[in-house]
């Protein structure tokens, strides 16, 4: 025991019970081990006047693997409709693939746009 002098008095404490700052504090985790697929978002080509149908199916072809037939088909959608969806990916993956498309485009002096928008279920 440790001792405490206050004027005429003398206090005792017990020095192996823990004071209010050394008190411990117990911490629980919960770790979830849940895992969820990304979220999936649409490549979404939009039609110009001046980007060529010919870089629109090469460029479905490199960088979507479209077969030759498959990237007409998709191109002359395209061209009909304003806009088509050319392909529904993880949202990194479908922002990547747009990049490059557009970073391609923008080589070749092409306005092609690209928009990605969310899947809905």
């Amino acid at each position: 025991m440790a001792e405490i002098s206050a004027t005429s008095r003398t206090l005792y404490f017990n020095t192996k019970e823990p004071l209010m700052s050394q008190a411990e504090t117990k911490t629980r985790t919960r770790i979830s081990t849940q895992v969820q697929e990304p979220p999936m978002f649409k490549v979404i080509y939009l039609n110009d006047d001046q980007t060529t149908m010919e870089f629109v199916i090469e460029s479905l072809i490199e960088f979507f693997n479209y077969t030759q037939d498959t990237a007409m088909t998709i191109t002359h959608d395209i061209h009909a409709s304003g806009s088509a969806v050319v392909a529904v990916l993880p949202y990194e993956v479908a922002e990547q693939k747009g990049i490059e498309v557009t970073l391609s485009a923008r080589v070749m002096q092409f306005p092609l746009q690209i928009k990605l928008e969310p899947e809905t279920v």
